[in-house]
């Protein structure tokens, strides 16, 4: 009884660690560039030793990061940041995937004191595992 309790006690901790385990953090801005236009910048931080994957990814591998405003995708959206592409040994296929700081950005024409809003989805993984695919929601003002 007393293994049971403690194979138990080590599965719920370990579940809840991985819960809690957050590799990426986004920060949502927009910069105004001309008249009734905006930069958008969707920027993710991720933990050392962490990747997630470009919108860009060959079927069968990674969950590609994609933006959704109106539940519509968004496309022509850009990415910068420190790129690797490759064959992945954990997926089989060619990937692009970015470590550190990764900024998606899309220009758009929209009025001043509207908001953009949406969400995102990624995935996150490192050389051994990949947390599931995760959804961010984002709302910024346009001033």
């Amino acid at each position: 009884m007393k293994y049971t309790y403690l194979l138990l006690l080590t599965l719920f901790a370990s579940v809840s660690l991985l819960a809690q385990e957050n590799p990426v953090n986004w920060t949502f801005f927009a910069e105004k560039i001309g008249t009734d236009e905006y930069l958008i910048t969707y920027s993710a931080d991720v933990q050392p030793g962490w990747y997630i994957y470009s919108q860009n990814t060959d079927p069968g591998g990674p969950i590609p990061t994609a933006f959704y405003v109106n539940d519509e995708v968004v496309e022509g959206v850009k990415e910068e940041g420190k790129r690797k592409e490759g064959m992945d040994d954990l997926f089989g296929v060619n990937v692009i995937k970015f470590s550190g700081l990764v900024l998606f950005r899309q220009t758009l024409k929209a009025k001043a004191g509207t908001n953009v809003a949406g969400y995102l989805e990624f995935m996150a993984c490192d050389n051994e595992q990949c947390l599931p695919p995760k959804e961010v929601e984002f709302d910024i003002l346009l001033e």
